[in-house]
């Protein structure tokens, strides 16, 4: 019976069904936790919103619970009422089933479903336009006036909640404890609901119309539970009709009334009892298949348990044998004889990894069917011709699909309990030295090619071939470079081929630079070390990639403007981390005094924004008249003196001593603008469409600057 509990609960709630009502996707949720998941939909054609809008009425208008219906469209697996209606996009979370569940719009703890409406002694009303998703299925539904009532109760399900429930005789539960549910304490009569005392006094006071409720003894409240009596099976259409008929089109059971003047007016139907007894032999001759399935899938689980004992008994005997091979064999062999059982030992493992994950799938789909088969034979028990008959088509259907399961290839080992491996000892008894599974060495080193290796500004590139003589399989190499200082070698590119190009390198340093080769077998030796120097002058353009939309670029990327009335960002392509560098910008047109900005900035700095606004740029701005030093939008330094077209603006950014300063026209403007800078920046400017500047890189420092002793040799990065 432990296999069929997990048949029993809500994929909501993760607790036994309470009021199990029926989807049309054939799947079962309690009634309160439906209502707990529901969504509001808009429905601005409806007169009832339109006039709830207009008079400032809530947005929910309480329906009367004895009128609720769906309409729904199950093929299609979305619901419909007068159009399209879509799956909510709520964010969904996890049942306790593991299930995906889309919440309200406002959350509800797991069992608010169970308060009161004040007074009234009832659950709240459904909202009008609400839409119900399936929990399992995930098909969506639109409920009209009649809402969750319009869902057919699984009686069957709720009858076998309870004898399973009371077959374990297992102390009774509050059902308002939201994580770990407490002792029941009292049951009342007229809520039909277990307390704890905590839950009894919040949610069930002895004040009002709850005074006059019935509380009784747990143990008692489940006595009344079993014996009161089964409940006649009515239409959900005509509500005082009672069941009598099975319409064959619909796959429900119906009232006469549906027949005069439903819509199952024109369609097949036939006796109930007549199809109960044809789907209890449909379900029963299913059971019987997928019963020799479970059957078939017990022996199976014995044979792989017996391959987990052959497989140990195979591994243990063949390392025995190796085990006296090695032995039989000189000193040169004892040190090959690790190796060789380690390959054992990873081929003994793999096996008994593979057949563990069969044994652990198979049972998990053995436990399955069993709680299925055995959920059905409950299911089979039940005299209620019209609540089974809801429920059997589904059923028929979960069993030939969980029989379909079991099909081929399902209960074939996926995994020899034989080794595959061989050894041979005879003929290696004389060539020991070459004795391996696999004989393979170690690449030569490779050969740097120094006729087609060369720097170019800050980047370097490297070309190297293997040795002419070598026929040793090579799978890749490894290039590394020093960090421009006499530091340690890190690896810069790991691949199979034979050219790289190493960007982002720093200016005016000295790189030694090193290649070597991989296989299977291990890394083969390092080449000769190559020295390379990088270029002096830091010379660099504007870069399109990163640039503003709204930036224009021409002469070759030196020249920029804006096609925009707002500020707009664009950098520089070489970023600078060390040295001392110092480039111009030259004002080609200025109109309507606008206030361009000049600086450094981060690789993500803003570019829809004036440069400085964010704390990713450094700049100073300025106008026909002064400027002004800003970052992270902090204005500072008022300065007099502005451009003009054909003004001169440049940058100085010293590392050696953490600092940044401007110059207009070749005389630095105000004091130095920023200190105690660290890390990669970028030369940036921003600007707008009344502005047109000129770049000018890789220029000598000021004849002003001195700069610190380590950088005094010129502009390096």
């Amino acid at each position: 019976m432990d296999e069929m509990e997990e048949e029993l609960k809500c994929p909501v709630c993760g607790s036994f069904y309470r009021e199990p009502i029926i989807l049309p996707c054939s799947h079962n949720i309690c009634l309160a936790c439906a209502r707990n998941i529901l969504v509001q939909t808009p429905d601005a054609e409806s007169p009832q919103s339109s006039r709830a809008s207009g008079s400032g009425v809530s947005d929910y208008d309480y329906l009367d619970l004895d009128k609720m219906s769906l309409y729904s469209e199950a093929d299609s697996g979305y619901g419909s009422y007068g159009g399209f209606v879509s799956a909510p996009t709520t964010p969904c979370q996890k049942s306790p089933n593991g299930v995906r569940v889309f919440p309200p719009t406002v959350p509800h703890p797991p069992q608010a479903q169970h308060h009161l409406l004040p007074h009234t002694g009832v659950l709240p009303p459904v909202p009008r336009n609400s839409c119900l998703t399936c929990p399992q299925c995930h098909r969506s539904l639109t409920l009209d006036d009649r809402g969750l009532r319009g869902f057919p109760k699984n009686r069957v399900l709720e009858g076998v909640v309870d004898r399973y429930q009371q077959s374990k005789a297992a102390a009774l539960k509050c059902q308002l404890c939201e994580k770990s549910p407490r002792e029941a304490t009292v049951m009342c009569e007229q809520c039909d609901v277990f307390y704890c005392d905590p839950c009894r006094l919040r949610c069930h006071p002895p004040r009002g119309p709850l005074a006059k409720h019935r509380l009784v003894p747990p143990a008692q409240g489940r006595i009344s539970r079993r014996a009161s009596p089964r409940k006649i099976s009515t239409c959900t259409e005509h509500e005082l009709e009672n069941l009598s008929m099975y319409c064959v089109q619909c796959k429900t059971p119906v009232c006469y009334q549906c027949l005069e003047d439903g819509k199952h007016s024109t369609h097949e139907v036939k006796a109930l009892g007549a199809m109960w007894k044809l789907h209890k032999g449909q379900l029963s001759q299913a059971l019987n298949v997928l019963s020799d399935r479970a059957t078939e899938a017990k022996e199976f689980l014995v044979q792989l348990r017996n391959m987990v004992q052959h497989i140990q008994e195979n591994g243990v005997e063949f390392e025995a044998c190796l085990v006296a091979q090695c032995d039989a064999l000189i000193e040169a062999l004892n040190r090959r004889k690790a190796q060789l059982l380690s390959r054992v030992t990873k081929e003994h493992e793999h096996k008994l990894s593979v057949v563990r994950d069969q044994i652990s799938h198979c049972t998990v789909k053995l436990r399955q069917t069993t709680g299925l088969m055995e959920y059905c034979l409950e299911v089979i028990k039940e005299n209620d011709p019209s609540g089974f008959l809801q429920i059997s088509d589904a059923l028929i259907r979960r069993v030939h699909m969980t029989e379909n399961q079991w099909g081929k290839g399902s209960l074939t080992p996926r995994m020899s309990s034989d080794f595959d491996l061989t050894l041979d000892s005879g003929p290696l008894l004389q060539t020991i030295h070459q004795l391996d599974f696999v004989q393979m060495k170690v690449p030569a080193a490779p050969i740097l090619q120094l006729e087609e290796c060369c720097t170019q500004t800050n980047s370097a590139t490297l070309s190297w071939k293997q040795p002419p003589l070598s026929t040793i399989a090579v799978e890749g190499y490894i290039l590394e470079l020093d960090d421009g200082t006499g530091g340690q070698f890190r690896e810069v590119y790991v691949g199979t081929e034979m050219i790289c190009t190493v960007d982002g390198l720093h200016f005016n340093s000295t790189y030694k630079s090193r290649v070597k080769a991989f296989n299977s077998s291990g890394v083969g030796q390092y080449s000769k070390t190559l020295v390379m120097q990088t270029s002096e002058i830091a010379w660099f353009t504007f870069d399109t990639a990163s640039a503003h939309p709204d930036i224009i670029l021409s002469n070759d990327n030196l020249t920029v403007t804006c096609n925009s009335y707002d500020d707009r960002v664009v950098m520089g392509n070489t970023g600078f981390s060390r040295g001392v560098h110092y480039w111009e910008m030259t004002i080609d047109r200025y109109d309507n005094h606008p206030d361009p900005a000049f600086g450094i900035a981060r690789a993500d700095v803003m570019k829809d924004v004036m440069l400085g606004k964010d704390d990713k740029a450094w700049a100073m701005y300025v106008d026909n008249n002064r400027s002004w030093f800003m970052h992270n939008n902090s204005h500072t330094n008022r300065t007099d003196g502005g451009i003009s077209k054909g003004a001169t603006v440049g940058v100085l950014l010293d590392f050696s001593r953490g600092i940044l300063l401007f110059l207009i026209n070749d005389e630095q403007q105000g004091p130095v603008a920023f200190n105690t800078l660290e890390g990669m920046y970028y030369p940036a400017i921003s600007l707008n469409r009344n502005v047109q500047v000129t770049l000018h890189s890789g220029l000598p420092i000021p004849d002003f600057y001195t700069p610190g002793e380590s950088e005094a040799a010129g502009s390096v990065c």
